[in-house]
């Protein structure tokens, strides 16, 4: 299989010499806080869709069917996501990268309260759930278009040797907006359920509003990405990004995106499906899985933090193939452990998806997507693997898996087959991918 080459070009790297240096660490501190804040949002519904939303909005209903409409209307989520990736990115990689930053953090912050605000279907009928949709929409148009800016302004500020790690703080904000998300919800979940379906799981929604404002503070104060602001090739500003990638850099959109796919399967899978699963098929109580998972994203970003550290030193591929393995060998022992229902099982099962397998992927996976483009249409290609990844990956995961295990009778066997299934296509196409950690991103345009 011939191999994707990472952009490469004799130019002098623009970047601040040190990780260490006060303006540095308020980039990584925007770039981890914004994602953050995003991803808590974005988490927040998920958690949200699998234990609250089918009894609010989609009512009148066999529960599983219930369930099923309510783990749709997260997969329309995950479907803005791509065209939220394009959209930004396409402003990102002609106008800059921190304009659009800002107005993805208040896009993500208005749609969530709103959500907090809406009332049910039993008040106000169909109106319910299509503006529910229509919210969810708004949200994933604004992750869309949160991770790769925030990503890129770690990234292509931060010294070669150290750019792994940077661009992690936008993977380590993800898990930790879903720490901050699951414990939201686990603290109302101790409400009567009288009660936290009636008002009580609004108020994590609500509260998005504040930590908006947090962020806003902190991502005004950032300067604009410096290998942005060295781009002087006036030929290429009428092109349109999008067409670039697509044309220039087709494959490596492919096998990125097949390779992505890999840690959105198993987030889809273990935070979201296996949430409800647990909860309403094998009785575990609610509130100590909602812990159980916090605790899992926590390990999350332990994984992020040493396995991108690691890819600075050994490379992408090695740290991320790593991950990939793994998860394929563990595939059906994880899905046994589910099955047995027990909580401690459910633990280990969590922690070993979330902190081993998702965490080793995801930590090099910034740099790993940043390094497949060049600085012109970086934002626009690193945001369309990414959410491609997260779209295929995750997006549609829970709904089909709910499929999947009604047409088994129950038995999870059939979702062990596919999740080890996508994990071999990964490791596939990660052969398709030359190692980038030595890329020189301030390489133009070829």
């Amino acid at each position: 299989m011939s191999q994707i080459q990472a952009p490469h070009a004799p130019a002098t790297e623009v970047a601040v010499p040190s990780l260490n240096s006060p303006h540095m660490r308020r980039i990584l501190a925007s770039s981890f806080i914004g994602s953050a804040i995003e991803f808590y949002d974005f988490i927040l519904y998920a958690t949200a869709a699998s234990l609250v939303f089918n009894k609010v909005f989609f009512v009148d209903m066999a529960p599983s069917v219930a369930l099923f409409a309510s783990f749709a209307t997260l997969a329309v989520g995950y479907l803005a996501r791509p065209l939220g990736g394009i959209i930004f990115g396409h402003f990102g990689d002609k106008l800059g990268r921190k304009g659009v930053l800002i107005t993805s953090m208040v896009m993500m912050g208005v749609a969530s309260t709103i959500i907090g605000l809406l009332p049910p279907t039993a008040q106000v009928g169909m109106i319910a759930p299509i503006a529910l949709i229509a919210l969810r929409i708004i949200q994933g148009l604004a992750v869309g278009g949160e991770w790769g800016g925030a990503m890129l302004m770690a990234l292509e500020h931060a010294p070669k040797e150290r750019r792994g790690f940077a661009a992690s703080f936008a993977n380590m904000g993800g898990p930790a907006g879903a720490v901050l998300a699951t414990l939201a919800v686990s603290a109302v979940s101790t409400l009567p359920n009288e009660a936290f379906l009636a008002w009580g799981w609004r108020i994590p929604f609500i509260a998005s509003l504040g930590l908006v404002a947090i962020g806003l503070v902190i991502r005004l104060k950032v300067t604009e990405s410096p290998l942005f602001l060295a781009l002087e090739d006036e030929a290429e500003e009428k092109k349109i990004p999008l067409m670039q990638v697509l044309t220039k850099y087709p494959k490596s959109v492919i096998m990125g995106t097949l390779v992505g796919m890999s840690s959105y399967t198993v987030q889809g899978l273990m935070t979201v499906w296996a949430i409800s699963y647990v909860v309403e098929d094998a009785g575990m109580d609610r509130t100590a899985v909602l812990n159980v998972k916090a605790v899992g994203a926590t390990l999350t970003i332990l994984g992020v933090w040493l396995a991108a550290r690691y890819s600075d030193k050994l490379g992408r591929r090695p740290v991320m193939m790593f991950g990939i393995v793994s998860g394929a060998v563990l595939a059906m022992p994880i899905m046994l452990m589910l099955q047995l229902g027990e909580l401690w099982l459910f633990a280990i099962a969590l922690f070993l998806a979330n902190g081993l397998i998702q965490g080793t992927i995801f930590g090099p996976f910034g740099a790993f997507t940043a390094e497949l483009f060049p600085t012109r249409i970086r934002y626009t290609g690193a945001s369309l693997v990414y959410q491609l990844s997260s779209t295929l990956g995750a997006g549609f995961t829970p709904m089909i898996v709910a499929a999947l295990v009604l047409f088994a009778g129950g038995s999870l066997w059939v979702v062990g087959a596919v999740w080890a299934s996508v994990f071999v296509l990964a490791a596939l196409a990660m052969r398709g991918i030359k190692e980038g950690k030595d890329a020189d991103l301030a390489a133009e345009n070829m």
